[in-house]
């Protein structure tokens, strides 16, 4: 952890905030605040009072920070400052320059978080995360616990192995995990290219069969996929995971210690939907538990599947301002 803390802080040295990049999501959007990291130029939404103490939401694949839009109000109410980034690959987010490998590892999305929260002078921060995101999050809690004051977890416990990546699953689980087949494969590269907003629109459908989502709902968000990285990020995360595609050299010590599962030490509340075909929420265990020994609560939402943030939103804050409450 020493090592990954020094990688950390050098990498984090040289950001800085920068207040008019013109880049939109959207022609009709007003342009987002950026921050600058070592590798990118990280866009965010900013709610509330800047003085609250501050909440990361961080949105998964295939999604944008719209994801989030039920869950800020309740927390911004509370007086807290809800800061939502784009992903390395989603909307206005931005690789600095052309020679950074377009690469998205857990360990690089789980550096981003650390580095957006360096770069706005955020000495500790509650974090919230689905997908991607609650990966991203998960990763943060647990190497850095110091500056995670809660986490809120959508999924449950997510961290990879990506030394030893684990043998096969049942046949059931491997056919719901077809999209990471598929992207492994030349053509799955070519389909995304060709066919990301069908294809992700397909996956929303998929992943929560419950959720009867609106043409206009899924056009705000689609645009965050047009992103000129989006295709390479997608692949090389999903190629890295199972030993497909190579990692970034500076992130190998940290990849080895997250390969051993570590801990989430601070607060914490994890949520599962009911209905998530990619994770069917499993019976609540000691072994599970044990990876949370600071776990405050454990919820399966009735009738959500993988986007609880959209799907749930009252829970997601709920859990979020129980733990902030709880944590003074």
């Amino acid at each position: 952890m020493a090592h990954n803390r020094r990688t950390f802080l050098k990498g984090a040295a040289g950001t800085t905030v920068t207040t008019a990049l013109q880049l939109r999501a959207q022609p009709t959007a007003a342009p987002a605040p950026v921050v600058q990291t070592r590798e990118l130029n990280i866009a965010y939404e900013d709610n509330g009072n800047r003085q609250g103490f501050p909440i990361i939401l961080l949105h998964g694949f295939p999604d944008d920070v719209r994801a989030f839009d039920g869950v800020v109000p309740p927390l911004t109410s509370a007086g807290h400052r809800v800061l939502v980034p784009y992903l390395r690959g989603y909307g206005p987010t931005r690789f600095r320059n052309a020679s950074i490998p377009r690469m998205a590892e857990q360990a690089a999305i789980g550096q981003d978080v650390l580095d957006f929260a360096n770069a706005l002078a955020l000495p500790r921060f509650a974090v919230g995360g689905f997908d991607w995101g609650g990966r991203a999050a998960a990763i943060a809690a647990a190497l850095f616990p110091d500056r995670v004051r809660a986490l809120v977890l959508c999924g449950g416990y997510t961290i990879q192995n990506t030394i030893a990546p684990p043998p096969p699953g049942p046949p059931a689980a491997e056919r719901e995990a077809w999209y990471q087949w598929y992207f492994n494969l030349e053509r799955g590269r070519e389909g995304l290219a060709k066919n990301r907003r069908a294809l992700c629109r397909l996956l929303w459908e998929t992943w929560s069969p419950n959720w009867h989502f609106t043409e206009e709902t899924y056009d705000r968000t689609a645009p965050s996929f047009d992103n000129p990285d989006f295709v390479d990020v997608v692949i090389h995360s999903y190629r890295h995971r199972i030993g497909n595609a190579p990692g970034d050299p500076r992130f190998a010590m940290m990849e080895q210690q997250l390969a051993k599962r570590p801990k989430i030490s601070v607060p914490s509340i994890v949520l599962h939907g009911a209905d998530d075909p990619l994770a069917r929420p499993p019976a609540d265990s000691p072994a599970e538990r044990a990876l949370f020994p600071a776990l405050m609560a454990r919820r399966v939402l009735p009738g959500a599947g993988h986007f609880l943030p959209r799907e749930k939103p009252e829970g997601v804050s709920a859990a979020l301002l129980e733990l902030l409450a709880a944590t003074k």
